[in-house]
């Protein structure tokens, strides 16, 4: 009896459509961030913060990805910030065909960094190429300092750490020693970002990185 992997078909379909996103992307000079985090750890504020800090450098586009409903993209279109949202239906995670439909929405001959918020999950994201630069992957202080022990894939993927809700650290029971470690043993590469992104603290660190990273392959394109 003939044996279908359906989660190779469903990698395979997305790394098709990834693989054209990409060339898409490098044809109009387009940086792509794929944003991971839990629900709740801070995504959309986290863009937000981005966003004040970037739009006078460049011009910004927005990929929302959720379950269900457009509130984080109704957020960003307040800002005046161009947002395509996408509503998975029920999945955990957006694949590459999924964003190849919103990045024909968007006018790339005008945009210079595409920020996708994928769905809320610490699992299911890590697998799918999207066509993006980079991975990041935000984790908030309240989420605790064992995360990377639980969840290693996801750190390990990032190109980049936003350790997000510092202001609450008085707060809660986190051991930041441990975390930077576990961290530094995980993915010695990915520099951590600490940051309060409701109050924009910390952010000019992050944004500075980011700028060197968009700088840097619009170099290599040229």
């Amino acid at each position: 009896m003939a044996h279908i992997d359906l989660d190779k078909k469903i990698l395979d379909k997305s790394e098709r459509f990834a693989q054209e996103n990409r060339e898409l992307l490098d044809a109009h000079g387009v940086f792509m961030i794929d944003l991971l985090a839990s629900p709740g750890a801070g995504k959309t504020s986290t863009i937000k913060a981005t966003i004040n800090a970037l739009r006078e450098s460049f011009n910004i586009a927005i990929i929302e990805g959720d379950i269900a409903s457009n509130v984080d993209a109704v957020r960003i279109k307040e800002m005046g910030i161009p947002a395509v949202q996408i509503n998975t239906g029920g999945s955990c995670h957006l694949e590459g065909d999924m964003i190849n439909k919103a990045l024909k929405v968007l006018d790339l001959e005008n945009t210079d960094l595409i920020i996708i918020e994928n769905v809320g999950n610490l699992v299911c994201p890590t697998d799918f190429y999207l066509g993006e630069d980079v991975k990041v992957m935000i984790l908030s202080v309240p989420e605790g300092d064992d995360k990377p022990l639980k969840y290693p894939g996801i750190f390990q993927a990032a190109k980049a750490i936003i350790l997000n809700k510092v202001d609450t650290l008085p707060v809660f029971d986190f051991d930041m020693p441990a975390f930077e470690e576990r961290i530094l043993n995980l993915n010695p590469q990915a520099p951590l970002f600490k940051i309060a992104a409701t109050k924009e603290n910390g952010v000019d660190s992050w944004s500075a990185w980011l700028t060197e990273q968009i700088e840097a392959a619009k170099a290599k394109q040229a």
